[in-house]
């Protein structure tokens, strides 16, 4: 079972020259103590939760990855997950390959449905209907996997028209960097991970709920004709992992042989001391389960 770190909160330390030296460290200190990737959120605004408010701090996400890859090696890095509406596909297929290029192979695009309508009317994103969010999702996909290929014609939708879809350099992971699909709505989120994705990620509520995410994707996977073993199972883990640690591992192996391969953790406290922590308690027995 790997561990990623995902970055959700720029808020501890309240200092805002603080953001810069704490998420350095934190990715440091993370690298070290083996997290296997580092994801950031794609937000403009805080989510409004009972937690946070949307404005507490917030940066954009891949100009924070592409600050993280100068100062790590190994860590994989991508957003959890990019929102469909705010960027057009061919500039998003560029800005992944860019970062794919310049952190030595270690890129991965995570995409999603957006949904946060306060950040998009406050910044002038589009907002458009739930049905039109997953045609551009799957248009999206459809021009990203085309961008990382050798055809650089034309593409033609219903939503987007690209003229030609030239990507020089072309990203240094073989055959792309992985795509990664986010969310466990059944009838068209899991059916989008069996036409396109290399990956999932699920909301880790409970192994039941997850058992019952993947059941949906199996049968997806078969409908479409698509190996289920070919796509890997990730999970965003809803426990905190040092409220109970033990509890924490016990769930991660119910989720390990559930097929799940990586857990994202959030930091609950003070990103470096979490990342410290996790590296100590959690990290070590990670590496026996699965």
């Amino acid at each position: 079972m790997r561990l990623g770190l995902h970055y959700w909160n720029y808020s501890t330390p309240a200092d805002p020259a603080r953001i810069a030296p704490t998420l350095a460290e934190t990715a440091r200190v993370a690298e070290q103590a083996g997290f296997d990737s580092f994801t950031a959120m794609d937000h403009y605004f805080q989510m409004q939760t009972p937690t946070s408010e949307a404005d507490e701090p917030m940066l954009e996400g891949y100009t924070t990855l592409g600050y993280v890859a100068a100062l790590t090696e190994r860590m994989k890095l991508g957003l959890l997950v990019t929102g469909v509406m705010y960027r057009q596909p061919g500039l998003l297929a560029k800005i992944v390959t860019t970062l794919d290029v310049l952190s030595g192979g270690r890129a991965r695009l995570g995409l999603g449905a957006s949904w946060y309508e306060r950040e998009q009317h406050g910044l002038g994103v589009p907002v458009v209907s739930v049905t039109e969010r997953f045609e551009r999702l799957e248009e999206t996909l459809q021009i990203c996997r085309q961008m990382w290929s050798e055809d650089n014609g034309p593409y033609d939708g219903r939503h987007y028209q690209l003229a030609e879809t030239l990507c020089v350099p072309a990203p240094l992971t073989r055959p792309h960097p992985p795509i990664m699909i986010g969310g466990g709505g059944e009838k068209k989120t899991l059916l989008l991970v069996a036409r396109y994705a290399d990956a999932c990620n699920l909301f880790g509520s409970s192994p039941e709920d997850v058992a019952n995410k993947l059941d949906v994707l199996r049968a997806h996977c078969a409908d479409v004709g698509r190996d289920y073993a070919a796509i890997t199972k990730t999970v965003l883990a809803m426990l905190p992992p040092l409220a109970d640690p033990k509890a924490f591992l016990g769930q991660a192996e119910q989720f390990a042989r559930l097929g799940v391969t990586e857990l994202q953790v959030m930091p609950d406290r003070d990103p470096v001391e979490f990342a410290q922590r996790v590296g100590q308690q959690v990290v070590p027995q990670l590496a026996s389960i699965g």
